[in-house]
């Protein structure tokens, strides 16, 4: 029977929660490293040259957990071991466009093998939850292997079964086509023949209702394989993207990008899914900054300080006609500096530059060429000599990379030189800063008290509210001191600050720095 409000065809198929008019990819790339130098450019370049909204990296090889913000505009969520003296292995992470960005609502970082990620979509009640995953060799021992599965099937069953689950990564797991015992979620266009490792990945997507996309779609051989032996003879399908059983209408295709090149045996495995992500909001506000650094010029700090004058004078006689409150000449007086900094300063932009040089960007090209000669080999002849040629090219790529960043850093030690000499201590500071440590910025999540990560915004705004109160009401004493009262009053002046007071004042503060969100810097 169809309802009152349902057409015919409505009641025969339903429609589906998700009505998404745009599409968006999603994909995973096992990189075998992140700990080299231009190994993220390199990969941010590939995501941007594939349009991808959201791409999992295994095999990352960086330590700790955090996230930092590329040059380039893309965000980097990353979890690895957080042990000390802990080696450079395993290690996931999540590169975000920024329409992802804006879709992200928290992030957890479970271990050095998993990661979790949840979005907003156009449905209010519905998230889009995003597991990336690096998952033990089949030779490993039994006791990791299952030491691992435990582990991703609780984050699993912390998820609601109404929202979207993608959960995807290196797998080191053959499904094959073979699909008997597994129709509901398993297609027969696998590749390979299933091992042990594969068997261990069916269960769990049996259990949990996920549909293994690589196994659904009709390719060619060479658009299955994930992963080639360095000799190009062995090929696997050993990474997959799995989507919820409930919403495997959503994804439209799934297969294997060749042509992605970073030095990896993997290749890049590339989801299109009809899934609409929406902008998760938030109550950060958006602070306009001002190129201050123009100032330094005499000559636009004349024609700023004539501006302002010219201002201030309009201003003084419309307030001598208007009877306004101390709120209304506030916001006059805002209104005139913000006013006059827009037309002589102008806004902030941030020049990101990569110190990848283009010499090196060509290099990248050209050992990306050899990658499709390579892929596109018939014989095994053939095969060797692009193999030797695709060889030295990794070498002269990973050369000029090294050579890129020793000019970086001699170019930072000059610049650092040049703003002691002008006394710029800011600059000073930021360019030392950038010597001594990390080249990129990284943020931590904030911990509970137990340790462990807290990733969403709600959460964490919480555990601070928790930390300060515990931290600034403190008991009172047992035994409270017996201060004596002061002999004297101590004289107050009561009186309206002088302009000479209020100069005084405004010259203490530190040069560069607003006293709040008005963007109104001393």
């Amino acid at each position: 029977m169809k309802q009152c409000s349902q057409s015919r065809k409505e009641a025969v198929r339903p429609t589906p929660l998700l009505t998404p008019r745009t599409t968006t990819k999603i994909a995973i790339w096992n990189i075998r490293t992140m700990f080299e130098s231009g190994k993220t450019v390199q990969v941010a370049q590939e995501m941007r040259n594939y349009n991808i909204s959201l791409l999992g990296l295994g095999e990352t090889r960086w330590l700790q957990a955090g996230q930092m913000r590329l040059s380039s505009g893309e965000r980097v969520l990353y979890s690895g071991h957080t042990e000390d003296g802990a080696p450079h292995t395993e290690g996931v992470a999540l590169m975000l466009a920024p329409e992802a960005q804006r879709s992200l609502i928290g992030w957890e970082p479970v271990n050095s093998r998993i990661i979790t990620a949840q979005f907003a979509t156009q449905k209010e009640n519905i998230k889009l939850n995003i597991i990336q995953c690096y998952v033990p060799t089949n030779d490993a021992i039994e006791e990791k292997k299952d030491d691992f599965y435990d582990q991703l099937q609780g984050v699993l069953d912390r998820l609601r079964t109404k929202d979207v689950t993608i959960l995807m990564g290196d797998f080191n797991a053959k499904t094959g086509a073979d699909n008997n015992g597994y129709e509901d979620i398993m297609g027969t266009h696998g590749l390979g023949q299933m091992n042990e490792n594969g068997e261990r990945f069916a269960d769990l997507c049996s259990l949990n209702q996920l549909v293994i996309g690589g196994s659904i779609f009709p390719h060619k051989r060479i658009h299955k394989a994930t992963w080639r032996s360095p000799d190009h003879v062995t090929e696997n399908q050993i990474d997959h993207l799995c989507i919820s059983r409930k919403f495997r209408r959503s994804c439209q295709d799934v297969r294997v990008m060749r042509g992605a090149d970073a030095a990896s045996d993997h290749h890049l495995l590339l989801m299109t899914a009809k899934l609409r992500l929406k902008r998760h909001s938030t109550t950060r506000n958006t602070i306009t900054r001002y190129d201050l650094r123009l100032l330094r010029n005499q000559e636009v700090e004349k024609s700023f300080q004539i501006s302002l004058r010219n201002r201030y004078q309009i201003l003084q006689e419309q307030s001598e006609d208007m009877d306004g409150d101390i709120e209304t000449q506030w916001q006059q007086s805002k209104k005139m500096w913000l006013d006059t900094c827009e037309e002589i300063l102008g806004k902030k932009t941030t020049k990101h530059k990569d110190w990848v040089s283009v010499e090196t960007l060509q290099k990248l090209k050209e050992r990306k060429e050899k990658k499709e000669k390579l892929n596109t080999s018939k014989t095994r002849s053939a095969k060797g000599r692009a193999q030797e040629e695709y060889t030295q090219a990794n070498k002269e790529v990973k050369r000029s990379i090294r050579k890129d960043k020793r000019a970086h850093i001699d170019n930072l030690a000059q610049q650092a030189e040049t703003a002691a000499a002008q006394g710029n201590m800011k600059d000073l500071y930021m360019i030392t800063k950038k010597l001594a440590g990390r080249f990129q910025q990284t943020d931590k999540p904030v911990k509970d008290e137990q340790g462990n990560p807290i990733t969403t915004t709600q959460d964490q705004r919480k555990r601070w509210a928790e930390h300060f109160k515990v931290v600034l009401n403190r008991p009172a004493p047992e035994e409270p001191l017996d201060i004596p009262p002061a002999d004297t009053v101590l004289p107050i002046n009561y009186d309206k600050p002088s302009k000479a007071e209020i100069r005084k004042a405004i010259q203490a503060l530190k040069t560069g720095k607003a006293a709040g969100p008005t963007s109104r810097p001393t």
